[in-house]
């Protein structure tokens, strides 16, 4: 491609409303172009990241035993009413009537269709297994569309749809497309982690997220540097400290803490270290026996954080109390209250907070805490000990091969063993050798495609611009000839050059503009292509081409009978 055949449309500066790094990059680097709130136009440049992306997925995909097909993506309200996610799925849900006042929506997802499919020509078990998938444009209606493509509504999503005649089948495919996505992502040449994860709302039983690390990466992840441990921080068990409780050394006493509500302050204010400290969380369980909520304390060790998924998945529905709640039961405000002196209050503990001793903790007055705290002395036993906290780095590791680590990542694939969950309520059955009929199982697995571009670039750039691996950059090599216009010498050598590599089978990209050096130099960088050709009347006279690869610091100088080879040498390696 030469830039004269081409369109480019760098910007020097991001708009003032780009937050993150990808999304200010892809804009100057005239990637997209916003049309809408979360809404945006691929340019050319773009878009050759977004098709090779693409490319990789499909080829694996196809590669994994998977069947493509496309389709529709304004699907009718009914399929979703079935499956029970016409009022479950929210807002994002982008809902709208044709001219007959037919309810439809544009599919976020595809469970429902591709599950129609299957229970309408799948009928014995001689057809299972089989897995289809598709690379389509899905859109959600996100309240706060932000960080550019990262959380936009319209996006491309390469969803698959596996369905099985028994769970031992359906592990089988869930591990073959683990592999195919360990594949897919170490083709893309991003550094990635694959972790569990919890099913969220999609359901099932089963669940691992691939991440694309990165500092901006919006979740975090937990992992063992010493085995192949990795999870979302959700979802990775906090171990129980692995000495018992200490008995008790010290007299319980009431003490003066005016003003201080957080245990770092109250830690500070006694001279303690805060992992002597104890945080009582008020919450209201739903008591569906009674007909109303009742009071309850969640306690954690003072350095130590809430995880609501595992407080959730053990003791149930439940909500954070209000002021007024709190002060109703324990006659005290939050930033004061404690579980010593409480009557008929279920009071659920860390794992960490069973073990401890001569703790502090809030006293339930206004301005005071106890200090010397110890279970059976001064209160009773909890109610329930368990995990209720995000691990934090230093943690055992759960499968006790070391200590964990913790770092941010992207998500940019996910995949889940959904079960009979939409095939049981869409009525999705086969039948079996002995002809009697059975319920599907059924997994998926998806690929936010747009999301691994902006990922790439979170990853990879720096002060100049993008750096893309060249298995996805948008050409893979750029000629930057000085003064193509003018030297015939510089012309000839700088387009035949072009052609030996268009004959190599390399994505080549010839920058034939009458533009100044440094202009060709800052756009070729800022749009993220990994290896430059400079072609100059200097070195062709000498035999040689400048060569410089996107992250060197130095250029080289090659004989110009070596560069082919050179390069294809240095593409390989990538």
């Amino acid at each position: 491609m030469r830039t004269t055949r081409f369109f480019l449309s760098t910007l020097k500066e991001a708009p003032s409303d780009a937050e993150v790094i990808s999304h200010q990059l892809m804009l100057r680097a005239g990637m997209i172009k916003r049309l809408a709130a979360g809404i945006y136009t691929w340019m050319p440049i773009g878009l050759r990241v977004l098709r090779k992306v693409e490319k990789i997925i499909r080829e694996e995909m196809n590669d994994a035993g998977a069947i493509e097909l496309s389709m529709p993506a304004v699907q009718p309200a009914e399929l979703w009413q079935e499956s029970g996610r016409w009022e479950k799925y929210g807002p994002e849900l982008l809902r709208c009537k044709d001219r007959h006042q037919r309810d439809f929506v544009i599919g976020p997802t595809h469970e429902e269709v591709i599950t129609d499919v299957v229970r309408r020509e799948v009928k014995s078990y001689r057809q299972l297994p089989v897995h289809f998938y598709q690379i389509q444009i899905k859109f959600r209606d996100e309240i706060r569309p932000r960080f550019g493509i990262m959380r936009g509504r319209e996006f491309l999503m390469k969803d698959g749809y596996s369905f099985h005649s028994s769970f031992d089948d359906l592990q089988r495919e869930y591990r073959n497309i683990f592999d195919t996505y360990t594949r897919i992502f170490t083709r893309l040449g991003l550094k990635f982690r694959a972790v569990a994860a919890d099913t969220g709302s999609i359901g099932g039983t089963g669940s691992h997220e691939f991440h694309v690390l990165a500092d901006s990466g919006e979740d975090a992840l937990a992992y063992c540097p010493d085995s192949d441990f990795a999870a979302n921080v959700e979802l990775a068990e906090a171990l129980a400290p692995p000495d018992g409780r200490s008995a008790a050394t010290v007299d319980l006493q009431r003490v003066a803490t005016p003003d201080r509500i957080r245990c770092e302050d109250v830690a500070a204010f006694l001279d303690i270290p805060v992992t002597r400290t104890v945080k009582a969380i008020a919450i209201m369980l739903n008591d569906a026996a009674a007909g109303s909520a009742r009071l309850a304390l969640i306690l954690l060790r003072g350095d130590h954080q809430l995880n609501e998924l595992k407080a959730q998945k053990t003791i149930g529905e439940f909500r954070f109390a209000r002021e007024d709640e709190i002060a109703a039961v324990l006659g005290s405000p939050p930033g004061y209250i404690g579980p010593v002196g409480i009557a008929n209050i279920p009071v659920f503990a860390d794992r960490s907070v069973a073990v401890m001793s001569d703790f502090v903790c809030g006293a339930n007055a206004k301005g005071f805490h106890l200090v010397g705290v110890n279970f059976v002395r001064d209160l009773d036993e909890p109610t329930l000990v368990d995990d209720f906290r995000n691990v934090v780095a230093g943690d055992r590791s759960p499968d006790g091969r070391g200590t964990l680590e913790l770092c941010r990542g992207i998500e940019v694939g996910h995949i889940f063993q959904l079960r009979s969950k939409y095939a049981e309520a869409l009525k999705c059955s086969f039948l079996d050798e002995s002809g009697q009929g059975q319920v599907m199982e059924m997994g998926c697995y998806g690929i936010g495609v747009t999301r691994v571009v902006g990922a790439a670039i979170e990853q990879g750039h720096d002060q100049r611009g993008i750096i893309l691996p060249a298995a996805i950059a948008p050409f893979q090599v750029c000629i930057v000839p000085m003064a193509y216009a003018k030297s015939d010498t510089v012309r000839a050598a700088a387009d035949a050059l072009y052609a030996e590599l268009m004959h190599a089978g390399i994505d080549v990209l010839l920058d034939d503009r009458n533009e100044r050096p440094g202009v060709m130099f800052a756009e070729m960088e800022l749009v993220g292509i990994p290896h430059r050709v400079v072609v100059s009347e200097r070195g062709l006279a000498a035999g040689k081409f400048e060569y410089k690869g996107r992250v060197d610091a130095e250029s080289q100088i090659l004989p110009m009978t070596e560069i082919g080879q050179f390069l294809k040498d240095r593409l390989c390696a990538a």
